[in-house]
């Protein structure tokens, strides 16, 4: 989520306009929208700022990159239309199987209870 997204997140989270916000922070609305639609990129301090005084916090921390999900849209580009169906639809024949599976696991486990509890 890029800063823009946050400051526009915290404030609507927290039910404010950017005119309440800004007065919470001590700068203007004006400032508020040129940070929400990216006219200007604020530091991370400033960021912090912003979001503390819509009464959120951000939590920076460090995380191994996983390019997992460029690596399959761009596989996935390489594919024909047809293709890119054949494999929805797979998907879609395989996630209907799991959830009857669950769903027969569950009614079993039901019977199974309601066979103890008699």
């Amino acid at each position: 989520m890029r800063g823009t997204q946050l400051v526009r997140e915290a404030r609507k989270r927290a039910g404010l306009t950017q005119a309440e916000l800004a007065a919470r922070a001590g700068t203007t609305q004006s400032a508020i929208a040129r940070i929400e639609r990216g006219g200007v990129s604020p530091s991370l301090a400033h960021l912090t700022e912003l979001v503390r005084a819509a009464g959120f916090d951000i939590d920076v921390r460090l995380v191994s990159y996983d390019d997992h999900d460029l690596t399959m849209a761009l596989r996935n580009r390489k594919l024909t239309p047809q293709q890119r169906l054949d494999n929805m639809l797979a998907f879609q024949r395989v996630a209907s199987a799991g959830r009857e599976a669950m769903r027969a696991a569950k009614a079993s486990a039901k019977r199974a209870r309601s066979a103890e509890q008699t």
